[in-house]
C-alpha cells in the first residue's frame, strides 16, 4: 500500500508579495513556494503557486496565464507554464483478482510548476499571473542546482541526426515496445505497470510508447469520459434543458423516457473510491411529468433503501446523506429508475463528503467540455508512470492527443473548425509541457496515434510545432503516426522522428511468412521517403490477423521466434531503435522480456552517433545466410540469419533449419588494419569466439562459426 502527501511548507516557507504594476490598491497577492533549496541537475524541483483569485476554468490560459519565470545561472530568462493539479491519496487494494489502485482526492486542487535545471548554479524564480484584470507577480525564491549523475534529455544527435543521444553526449538506441493501454479495465493497470518497468529495464529495454489518449478504456488526459456510458457505442440520453431546446448554448441534462421502466446508472470510468465509515452527501435535482416517478438507489448503507421522487413540472432538488461501511472502499454504481409512462430529467448529480471537499462524481457532469478539460485521475496516473520510468531508467513516448476528438475538424485548414482544433490543441500542449515537460524520462511527445494520412495536417503540425518551441524550454522531440504510409509526416520539418506502423498479416502484400525481409523492406521504404538526417523507428510492429487483431500464431510461437528475429533485424537496419512490438500483454504472459537482454548487451558499446554508420557491404559466400548490419570505416556490426529459420518455418511448418557450416562472411569497404572479431550468441548475449583478421584486396573474409538460426558479429579495428 502507498499513500502520497506533498508538503512545500516543511521545506521552504511561502513567500507572499503584493502585485507589481497595474493593480494599484486593488493589487492581488500571490504566494510561491519551492519543494527544496538544492536540486540535482536534471532532477525535479516543484513549486506551489497560490494566487488569491479563484478562476472558473483554470485549464484555459485565455482566462488565466500563470507561469514560473526563472533566471538561470548564465543570465537567461525562462518561462515555465504552471498547471492546475488535483493530488490523490493512493492505496493498492486487492480487487477482482489483482491489485487495484484506490485513488481518492487529497485536499483541494492547487497550482503547481515543475522544472529540471539543465545548468549548474543559482536560480531565482517568481510566479507571474496574467488575466484580463492585469499582471502581477510574487517575490522571488531562490534555489541552487548541483551536479548529479543524470545524463539529461533525449536529443537528435548533433553528430549523426539519424540517431539519438542524451545531453551528456551518450548515444541512446531505443530498445522497447508499446505498452499503450494502462487502466483499471486493462491487463496493465498502474500498479502492474510500476511492477513491470523494473523488469523491462533489468532485461535491457529502455523505451516504451504509451498512449495517454485512450478515450474511456484506459488513460486519457483529454477524452470523452462519462459516468453514463462507455466507448464509441455509448449514447447516453443527454438533451437540452426543458424549455431551452433549439438554443445553441443551452445547458444540458439527462432525460429518462420511453415505454416501461427506464433507468440510468452512474458508473465512472475509474472505480469510484470512497473512504470507509465516512459521511457523504449525494445531491442533484430531478424534474418529472406525465405521472413519472424516479427511484434512487446505490450500493451503500443508507442508499440501498429506494428513495422515491414524485412528479412535478418544476425542478426538485434532492440531498441524501449516507455513511459508508467499515471496510467499504468503492461505490460501484448509482442508479436512477423511472417508473410510469411520463418523462424524467436529471441535472447536477454530485457526490462529496459532508462538510465539503472535492467533487467525486465529476464524470457525471454532462455540461463539462470534452476538449479543454484534463481528467485529474488520468493526469495523476501519468505522473506516476513518468516517475516510475525515471526510477527504472526508461524513456517514454507519450501519445497525448485523442484522435477522434480532432480528426473531423482537420479536413479544411481554412475552416473555423480547423482553427478551433489548433487553439484547443495548443491548450493541451501547454498543459502536458507544464506537467511533464520537466522529465528527462519523457523522450518524445507524440501528437496522434494513427491519424488519417489523407487529412491536410501539415498546418496543424506546423503551428503546434512552433508553439512547442515557445513553451517547451526542454525541447523534447516530437512525432506523430498515421494509419497508413504518410511520407508528408515523415518529411515534416517540425516532426523529429519518422515512425510508421506495420503488421505481419496473411493478406499483406509486403509479406507475412518472412519477418526479417519485411522489417528491412519497411525500414528502407521509410528511409527513402524521409530526409537523410531524421531518425526512423518502426513504432508499431507485430503479428496480426487480417482484421488487425492478435494472431492465433502468437500463442503457438512459444519461443517468440518472430519477436527475436524482428528485434535483431530492426536493430541493425539503420533505424534509431528496435521495432516497437505491439502485443505487450502477450509478451508479458510469455516472459518475452528476456529477448531484450542479449541484444542490449550486444549494442551496449556501439558508437551509433560517431562511427558514420551505413548499411553494411557484407555477404555470406554462397548465399547460405543473410548478412544484415551496419558499418563505418573502422568497424561493422552484423547479424547473420538462416533463411530457413523464419517464424513460419519453425512455428507453422515445424521444420528444423539445417546447420550452416563452413560459411565465409565477406565485408567490403573497411579501412586497412588489423581487426578484432567477436562472434556472439544471440540468445545468451555473450561472445562465443574472438579472433583477429585483416582485409585483403579490400575484403575482410571471416570464417563463420556453425549456427542453425542466427549469429551476430562485431568487427572493430585495433588501435
Amino acid at each position: 500500500m502507498r499513500a502520497r502527501e506533498f508538503s512545500f511548507v516543511s521545506v521552504l516557507a511561502f513567500v507572499v508579495a503584493l502585485a507589481h504594476g497595474s493593480r494599484g490598491e486593488g493589487a492581488e497577492k500571490i504566494a510561491l513556494g519551492a519543494s527544496r533549496e538544492k536540486v540535482g541537475q536534471y532532477e525535479r524541483i516543484e513549486f506551489s503557486i497560490r494566487p488569491d483569485v479563484p478562476y472558473r476554468d483554470p485549464f484555459d490560459p485565455e482566462e488565466v496565464d500563470l507561469v514560473l519565470r526563472l533566471s538561470t545561472p548564465r543570465g537567461a530568462t525562462l518561462e515555465i507554464p504552471a498547471f492546475w493539479c488535483q493530488d490523490f491519496e493512493r492505496q493498492e487494494i486487492p480487487r477482482g483478482g489483482k491489485k487495484a489502485d484506490w485513488l481518492y482526492p487529497a485536499g483541494a486542487a492547487t497550482w503547481r510548476a515543475r522544472f529540471a535545471p539543465m545548468e549548474i548554479g543559482r536560480y531565482s524564480a517568481v510566479a507571474v499571473c496574467r488575466d484580463r484584470r492585469g499582471t502581477w507577480q510574487s517575490a522571488p525564491v531562490h534555489f541552487e542546482a548541483v551536479p548529479s549523475q543524470r545524463r539529461g534529455f533525449v536529443r537528435r544527435s548533433k553528430r549523426d541526426a539519424r540517431f539519438l543521444e542524451l545531453d551528456s553526449g551518450q548515444p541512446l538506441f531505443l530498445i522497447g515496445e508499446n505498452l499503450a493501454f494502462i487502466g483499471e479495465l486493462q491487463y496493465f493497470n498502474l500498479a502492474k505497470a510500476e511492477e513491470t518497468f523494473p523488469k523491462l529495464a533489468a532485461n535491457g529495454a529502455n523505451f516504451l510508447r504509451i498512449w495517454v489518449c485512450c478515450e474511456d478504456w484506459a488513460t486519457a488526459i483529454e477524452a470523452r469520459k462519462s459516468a453514463w456510458g462507455r466507448g464509441w457505442e455509448a449514447k447516453p440520453p443527454i438533451v437540452p434543458m426543458p424549455g431551452e431546446e433549439g438554443k445553441p448554448s443551452a445547458r444540458k441534462c439527462l432525460k429518462i423516457s420511453g415505454e416501461g421502466e427506464r433507468s440510468l446508472s452512474a458508473a465512472p470510468c475509474h472505480p469510484l473510491a470512497v473512504r470507509p465509515e465516512t459521511r457523504y452527501v449525494l445531491s442533484g435535482r430531478i424534474r418529472t411529468e406525465g405521472g413519472a416517478k424516479v427511484r434512487l438507489s446505490a450500493q451503500a448503507p443508507g442508499l440501498s433503501e429506494v428513495v422515491l421522487f414524485g412528479q412535478g413540472s418544476d425542478w426538485t432538488p434532492f440531498s441524501r446523506e449516507f455513511t459508508t461501511g467499515p471496510s467499504q472502499r468503492w461505490l460501484d454504481r448509482i442508479t436512477l429508475r423511472r417508473e410510469g409512462s411520463g418523462a424524467a430529467w436529471l441535472d447536477g448529480l454530485s457526490l462529496a463528503e459532508v462538510g465539503g471537499g472535492p467533487e467525486l462524481l465529476g464524470e457525471a457532469d454532462v455540461n463539462r467540455p470534452v476538449r479543454g478539460y484534463y481528467h485529474p485521475i488520468d493526469c495523476y496516473v501519468v505522473d506516476r508512470l513518468v516517475e516510475a520510468a525515471d526510477r527504472s531508467g526508461l524513456y517514454l513516448q507519450l501519445c497525448f492527443i485523442t484522435r477522434n476528438l480532432y480528426m473531423d475538424a482537420l479536413k479544411d485548414p481554412k475552416s473555423p473548425e480547423y482553427r478551433q482544433a489548433i487553439r484547443d490543441a495548443r491548450k493541451l500542449v501547454r498543459y502536458v509541457v507544464a506537467r511533464w515537460g520537466y522529465a528527462p524520462s519523457v523522450a518524445a511527445w507524440e501528437y496522434f496515434n494513427e491519424q488519417n494520412p489523407g487529412l491536410p495536417t501539415d498546418a496543424f503540425y506546423e503551428e503546434l510545432g512552433r508553439y512547442f518551441e515557445q513553451v517547451d524550454v526542454f525541447h523534447h522531440l516530437r512525432a506523430t503516426s498515421a494509419w497508413g504510409p504518410s511520407p508528408k509526416d515523415w518529411r515534416h520539418p517540425q516532426l523529429d522522428i519518422a515512425q510508421p506502423h506495420h503488421y505481419l498479416r496473411p493478406e499483406s502484400k509486403e509479406g507475412f511468412k518472412d519477418e526479417v525481409a519485411v522489417v528491412i523492406k519497411q525500414t528502407r521504404f521509410v528511409q527513402k521517403n524521409t530526409p537523410p538526417n531524421k531518425p526512423v523507428i518502426l513504432a508499431e510492429f507485430g503479428l496480426a490477423e487480417n482484421n488487425w487483431m492478435l494472431s492465433p500464431y502468437m500463442k503457438q510461437d512459444r519461443e517468440l521466434v518472430h519477436f527475436h528475429n524482428i528485434l535483431w533485424a530492426s536493430a541493425l537496419s539503420g533505424a534509431a531503435g528496435t521495432a516497437q512490438f505491439w502485443w505487450w500483454e502477450q509478451l508479458d504472459r510469455q516472459d518475452g522480456y528476456r529477448h531484450y537482454r542479449p541484444l542490449a548487451r550486444f549494442l551496449a558499446d556501439v558508437p551509433f552517433t560517431t562511427a558514420g554508420l551505413k548499411d553494411a557491404s557484407a555477404t555470406v559466400a554462397g548465399g547460405q545466410a543473410r548478412a544484415i548490419g551496419l558499418q563505418g570505416r573502422d568497424r561493422a556490426c552484423l547479424w547473420l540469419f538462416n533463411p530457413q529459420a523464419t517464424w513460419w518455418n519453425l512455428v507453422v511448418e515445424k521444420s528444423t533449419p539445417a546447420t550452416i557450416q563452413g560459411a565465409t562472411l565477406e565485408v567490403r569497404g573497411l579501412e586497412p588494419g588489423t581487426y578484432r572479431v567477436q562472434w556472439w550468441d544471440t540468445n545468451e548475449g555473450k561472445a562465443i569466439r574472438e579472433t583477429t583478421a585483416a582485409p585483403a584486396g579490400g575484403v575482410l573474409r571471416l570464417e563463420v562459426p556453425p549456427f542453425s538460426r542466427d549469429v551476430a558479429c562485431k568487427v572493430v579495428r585495433k588501435v
